[in-house]
C-alpha cells in the first residue's frame, strides 16, 4: 500500500509506557502497517513486556543504547513501508490520528514530512509545529497554549516534532535520515531544516492529535547535547553567506551563554560541548559537504524558515532589549539577502 505506515518506537527504561502507547496504537492501525520497537538496552522490564505483548510487533533489541537518532535509524532500516512514523514510547495516539496523518500522503504531495498536533496530558498544546531561531535554537512552537490556539487546517512549518513525526521513506533517504551523532535533541530540528535545504517541505496536521507526557528536563547532560547540536546544526546545514552574515551575532550570543552557564553552574557543562565541537570539526566539515551538495534552494529561501521571535516558555525573562536587538540584526540579515536576490553562496 502506498500509505502504509512503518511505525517505529525507540525505547529506553520504558516499561511502564509500553501498555498505553499500544492500546492507543493498535485501534489506530490499519491492514499493512508494521509497527517496530527498538530497544536501546534497556535495564528495566521493557523488553519482557514487549516480547509478551504482541506477535505482530517486531522487537529490535540493541547491545548498546544507540540514543533516539541512532534507533530511529535501526527501525528505518528494518522495515520497508513507504511513511514512517517515529513515535515517542511517552505517547498515546487518539483514534483517528493515524487515518488523518495517512490522509495528507495525497492530500499534501508536496510535503515530504509532517506531525499531528502533540498535546499534553491536561489538553494543551506541547508542539504545533517546530520552530527554528536564526541563532541555531528549536523548540515546540505554541508548547503550553490552549488547544484553541491551534489552527483548524493544515499549514507548513520549520520542522517535525521528533515525538510524533510522519516523513515519506524516499525523503528520508534522499537526506540520509536523522543523524545519529546527536543522539538525543535537535534531531528532529537539523532533519527538518536539511529538508527545506533539499527543496522539501514540512507541515503540520493539527486534525491529527497525538498526547505526549512531556517533560523539560533540565539536566547537565541535556544542556551539554543541546549545545553541541546546535553547534553541529549551525555548521552543517546553515549556508556559507548566512553563517557570515551572522557570525557577530553567533559569537556575541556564546559569550552570553558562557555568563549565563556560569550562574546557572553549568559552565562545565557548556565548555564541554564547545570542544567536543572543535574537536570533532573535520567529521563535521565532511557532514557539512555532504548536505551542503544536496541543497536545492538558495540563501535567502532558507532563512525564510528561521525565526528572530524568542516567544517560548523555554526562553523566560529575556531583557526587551535584548529581544529587539537580536530581532533587528536578523531583519537586517534578511534584508541584505533580498538585495542580493538569495543568490546561493
Amino acid at each position: 500500500m502506498t500509505d502504509s505506515f512503518a511505525v517505529v518506537v525507540v525505547t529506553y527504561n520504558s516499561g511502564g509506557q509500553i501498555d498505553p502507547l499500544l492500546t492507543t496504537l493498535r485501534a489506530a492501525l490499519a491492514s499493512g502497517d508494521e509497527v517496530v520497537f527498538v530497544d536501546n538496552a534497556s535495564n528495566d522490564d521493557t523488553t519482557a513486556r514487549l516480547r509478551g505483548l504482541d506477535p505482530a510487533v517486531t522487537l529490535l533489541e540493541q547491545a548498546i543504547n544507540r540514543g533516539f537518532a541512532g534507533g530511529c535509524r535501526v527501525g528505518a532500516q528494518a522495515t520497508s513501508a513507504p511513511l514512517l512514523f517515529f513515535l515517542n514510547p511517552d505517547t498515546r495516539v487518539e483514534p483517528d490520528a493515524l487515518a488523518r496523518l495517512r490522509a495528507v500522503a495525497g492530500e499534501h504531495p508536496e510535503w515530504s514530512a509532517w506531525q499531528p498536533a502533540v498535546m499534553l496530558p491536561d489538553g494543551r498544546i506541547n508542539s504545533g509545529g517546530g520552530v527554528a531561531h536564526f541563532l541555531g535554537f528549536g523548540w515546540a512552537g505554541q508548547c503550553e497554549e490552549h488547544e484553541s490556539a491551534l489552527r483548524e487546517q493544515p499549514y507548513e512549518v520549520a520542522f517535525a516534532s521528533g515525538a510524533a513525526l510522519v516523513i515519506r521513506r524516499e525523503a528520508w533517504e534522499k537526506v540520509d535520515g536523522f543523524d545519529d551523532a546527536y543522539f538525543l535533541y535537535g534531531e528532529d530540528l537539523d532533519l527538518g531544516l536539511r529538508l527545506w535545504l533539499s527543496g522539501l517541505r514540512v507541515g503540520v496536521e493539527p486534525r491529527a492529535r497525538v498526547a505526549h507526557d512531556y517533560e523539560f528536563d533540565k539536566g547537565l547532560r541535556k544542556w551539554y547535547l543541546l549545545e553541541r547540536n546546535r553547534w553541529r546544526t549551525l555548521l552543517a546545514d546553515y549556508p556559507l553567506g548566512l553563517l557570515a552574515a551572522l557570525a557577530p551575532a553567533l559569537l556575541a550570543t556564546e559569550l552570553a551563554l558562557l555568563v549565563l552557564a556560569a550562574r546557572g553552574r553549568w559552565l562545565s557543562v557548556k565548555l564541554r560541548a564547545d570542544l567536543a565541537t572543535v574537536a570533532g570539526l573535520p567529521r563535521l566539515l565532511h557532514r557539512r559537504w555532504t548536505v551542503q551538495a544536496g541543497r536545492a534552494i538558495g540563501t535567502r529561501a532558507f532563512a525564510g524558515q528561521l525565526t528572530a521571535s524568542l516567544e517560548s516558555p523555554y526562553i523566560p525573562g529575556l531583557p526587551r532589549w535584548v529581544r529587539w536587538t537580536q530581532s533587528a540584526y536578523f531583519s537586517l540579515v534578511r534584508a541584505v539577502l533580498r538585495a542580493s536576490h538569495g543568490a546561493p553562496c
